[in-house]
């Protein structure tokens, strides 16, 4: 997928009006373009033409699920960072929706603040991260997804989650998902094993 990222469109998708709205009007004052869409169909027609910088994506929506969406878009591939918004008690969802892609969550009700710079830092991240190219060559590397690559880098030089989510640009918690998620795809039993097979240490025994 060569499509670039266009730095200055935000799709938000989200089928409640008042979330639309004041989304649309925090981005719009940041200089942002902002496209609204009520329902999953349309948004999955439409960045699949054009790649907009963010996507923030309710993971409740009539129709197609938030997580029918990532999958739809590839959003393990997808270029451009897609946060879903998420109500407290749709954790689950959440940690599904990252498993499917999703870069990160926000949980309703959010700051705009919060919002604002959690999106700048990942347009600013995923930019950066279009030119490196990831490489490992351990017993199942080819297993894992780039951003899994990206955190297991984090967590075999020794950084806490907290540490690697701010490397990263997403929330310690999105970091544990996915280090549950790398752990269980390697068949570590816990950090320790997880830097043993990617050191190759214990290749033989």
């Amino acid at each position: 997928m060569d499509m670039k990222a266009d730095a200055e469109a935000i799709y938000i998708v989200d089928d409640d009006p008042a979330v639309r709205d004041a989304l649309s009007v925090l981005f719009n004052m940041e200089g942002y373009v902002v496209e609204t869409f009520s329902d999953g169909d349309t948004f999955v027609q439409s960045a699949s033409k054009a790649v907009p910088a963010c996507v923030m994506l309710d993971v409740h929506m009539p129709g197609r699920s938030g997580i029918e969406i990532l999958k739809a878009l590839n959003a393990e591939h997808y270029p451009a960072p897609i946060f879903i918004i998420s109500g407290q008690g749709d954790i689950p969802m959440a940690v599904e929706a990252i498993r499917n892609g999703a870069f990160d969550f926000v949980e309703k009700p959010f700051s705009a603040e919060t919002v604002l710079e959690r999106v700048k830092e990942s347009i600013a991240i995923t930019k950066q991260r279009q030119d490196e190219v990831v490489t490992a060559s351990f017993q199942g590397a080819d297993l894992l997804t780039r951003r899994e690559l990206e955190v297991l880098k984090e967590i075999t030089d020794g950084a806490s989650n907290k540490e690697a989510g701010r490397t990263l640009g997403i929330s310690p918690r999105t970091v544990e998902v996915h280090r549950a998620r790398i752990m269980e795809k390697l068949g570590a039993r816990n950090a320790a094993d997880l830097v043993r097979i990617v050191l190759g240490h214990s290749a033989s025994g």
